[in-house]
């Protein structure tokens, strides 16, 4: 952080503006606050301040005509965005100059001179600038990010990309081209490229109706296609031969996916040694690796901000921040029709489902929910326990995709039997993550976690130190832990709801607390037994209580209220069937002995007494089990900023205690406890 703002003079000063835009936009004035700069209207004066403008737009080019740019600061999107563009995405991430501005080939920008004069050799610059180039690549995140890798089918193998552009676009004229440069790159791709097929990539903005594009209908033949339909940058890169531009990002993302892109203009990431420039850039004559362009253009030059923390951040932050508000929105690319849904939990779980600007519609059976996502070819939401093999059959028949709704690892402050709303939520569209009997999401996603690149490991690894360094759990329940004997082997059994679907799917020989209580003494009978029931059962709220005399009987100490993770620290290993405490005890290093097959049973990390899964044939290590489970599986919503955000930041929330429950279910939960016996009112 220190290195980007020093690059940038004049910051913290007041600027004058004239553009609404920059004046009256609140989110962006946000991030230009953050950035250190105050801004005020330039129409009654601007005496001796430094005048701030938007990128080229008309009103800039006036401003540019009247005042020396020794004098301008500009300000442009940063090459990582938003999901969507507009003024309803605001960008994540700004690139301030106050030499010029990066797509002005004609002068220098402080882009140019970043690439040109600083030093790029740092082992931990080029480290970071490695991770982030995997991490795009990895998710497939770009300036916009409509849909998510895999969108979509690439119609053809090994195909030359030829890359358009929205005519009269700023960054074609200030890179020196021109509309017949792109008919001069679409000719030399042929005249280079014969007998090989030529994809011509539309422009989004042209798609919409919006804009003109360089390249229709008339520019087809038996070898040239257009590409208008909705594809990830990523996938059109992986799958071509060779790529033409003129002066789109897609160039850089060409020379991020491993291409030498033909480049017929001068954007700012041509001239570095990279690409094959058809015109030359005299100023730069620095010889770059690919790294140190990412350290240059996307580590020190833009300036980035967590709109979820409303504050200034680096740029694995902001990335990882975009991630979340990218798989909110892919999520919700079609109309989703929601079932079984309690109606406590519906504003909530509409805050999860409202992405992609299709239309959320609960419904109260599933027959309702079935014929509505055939009419607009939407998708099924189904919370997961109110899942039928007859809602699954005929979903399947008709082709409606279906997916099923649980809790996410890292939930709340507070019970859900309490009415808690839950800050994380996962969707799987293959099974759910506490059924062993089929596949999910979750096992797919952990079974391939022996794949993942190195950023997502430390990734992973951070986490788990910050969740066991502030102590938050599932439920983030507070109780000090009981004074235990010195120098006895100590166990902690987790007791469990018992009808709970993780019990009924996921055991067979025990399926008790007691029967778990006497499997742990059986093999255990000089251990010191700490036994913790769950708290709804402790509330009476669900079933699963032993009595005094059978607790007396394989335990030496009865726990009720005490902070799950206080508690797992103070003992030497954990025994449990299905509960979620096993996982949070391998996070913080404890042998977990599993009676029942829980998720993250079977991958080599617990000792499996119970039934085993052939599925789970690879052994991974604690973090990719965590990275599979707490950051690719879940979706988090920030119950500050409410929006969807990172798992770092729900921790830290957690942790702060910054997750209140509103107050009509704090009422709501009241009048449940007086009816705590009739469990068929409130569930």
């Amino acid at each position: 952080m220190a290195l980007r703002v020093s690059l940038i003079k004049g910051r913290g000063k007041p600027l004058a503006v004239f553009s609404a835009g920059l004046l009256f936009t609140r989110p962006l004035r946000r991030v230009i606050r953050a950035a250190g700069y105050s801004i005020s209207s330039g129409w009654f004066g601007v005496a001796d301040r430094q005048i701030g403008i938007w990128g080229r737009i008309p009103m800039s080019r006036r401003v540019l005509s009247r005042w020396p740019l020794d004098r301008i600061t500009t300000f442009e999107d940063a090459f990582l965005r938003s999901v969507l563009p507009g003024l309803k995405n605001p960008p994540i991430g700004l690139n301030i100059d106050d030499i010029g501005v990066h797509f002005d080939a004609r002068t220098p920008s402080r882009l140019e001179s970043i690439l040109q004069s600083v030093d790029l050799s740092d082992p931990e610059l080029l480290r970071r600038a490695a991770n982030g180039r995997a991490f795009l690549q990895h998710y497939g995140l770009s300036k916009y990010n409509p849909v998510p890798r895999g969108y979509g089918e690439i119609p053809v193998v090994g195909y030359v990309l030829v890359v358009d552009q929205v005519a009269g676009d700023a960054s074609i004229s200030d890179g020196l081209a021109g509309a017949e440069t792109f008919a001069q790159m679409l000719a030399a791709a042929k005249a280079e490229n014969p007998g090989k097929r030529i994809v011509i990539r539309t422009h989004p903005a042209v798609k919409s109706g919006g804009k003109k594009g360089h390249f229709g209908v008339e520019d087809t033949d038996e070898n040239t296609s257009l590409s208008s339909e909705p594809l990830n940058p990523w996938d059109l890169l992986e799958f071509a031969d060779r790529v033409y531009c003129v002066t789109s990002q897609m160039g850089l993302d060409a020379i991020l996916a491993g291409h030498r892109p033909e480049v017929f203009g001068v954007p700012f990431y041509a001239g570095w040694g990279l690409s094959n420039d058809r015109q030359t850039a005299p100023r730069r004559t620095r010889v770059l690796n690919v790294e140190q362009l990412f350290a240059g253009t996307m580590l020190i030059y833009p300036f980035w901000y967590n709109h979820a923390r409303r504050a200034g951040c680096e740029f694995e932050e902001a990335a990882q921040q975009l991630l979340a508000q990218a798989r909110h929105h892919w999520d919700g690319l079609r109309a989703t029709h929601a079932v079984g849904m309690r109606m406590w939990k519906r504003p909530h779980v509409a805050k999860f489902l409202s992405g992609g600007g299709r239309t959320l519609t609960f419904h109260s059976s599933d027959l309702a929910a079935l014929r509505a996502a055939q009419k607009n070819d939407g998708q099924i939401v189904v919370w997961a326990s109110k899942e039928n093999a007859a809602l699954a059959a005929e979903a399947c028949a008709v082709k409606v995709p279906l997916l099923r709704m649980e809790d996410g690892f890292l939930r709340s402050t507070g019970l859900g039997a309490e009415l808690t709303p839950a800050v994380s939520l996962v969707l799987d569209d293959c099974g759910i993550y506490y059924d062993p009997n089929a596949p999910s999401q979750l096992e797919t996603l952990i079974a391939s976690s022996i794949e993942l690149p190195e950023f997502a490991i430390a990734r992973a690894a951070r986490l788990r130190e910050s969740l066991r360094a502030s102590g938050v759990s599932k439920y983030n329940l507070k109780g000090e832990a009981p004074d235990l004997p010195e120098g006895a082997h100590k166990i902690l059994v987790v007791g469990q709801v018992e009808d709970d679907a993780s019990i009924r799917l996921g055991t067979d020989d025990v399926r008790t607390n007691l029967g778990l209580l006497q499997a742990a003494r059986s093999q255990n009978p000089s251990a010191f037994i700490i036994y913790k029931p769950h708290p709804d059962v402790v509330a009476g709220l669900r079933n699963g209580a032993i009595s005094d005399a059978d607790t007396s009987l394989f335990c030496d100490l009865v726990v009720e209220k005490s902070d799950p993770s206080e508690l797992i620290e103070v003992c030497d290993e954990i025994w449990t069937m299905t509960s979620l405490m096993g996982f949070e005890a391998l996070l913080r290093g404890k042998p977990v002995s599993c009676l029942g097959l829980p998720f993250y049973a079977g991958w080599g990390l617990t000792r499996d007494i119970g039934r085993k899964c052939a599925r789970r044939n690879v052994a991974v290590n604690l973090d990719q089990l965590v990275h599979a489970a707490l950051l690719d599986y879940p979706r988090y919503h920030d119950p500050v900023s409410h929006m969807p955000c990172t798992a770092e930041l729900v921790v830290e929330r957690l942790a702060n205690g910054e997750c209140p429950k509103p107050a009509s279910l704090k009422i709501l939960a009241k009048l449940q406890g007086l009816f705590a016996g009739r469990t068929s009112i409130w569930r």
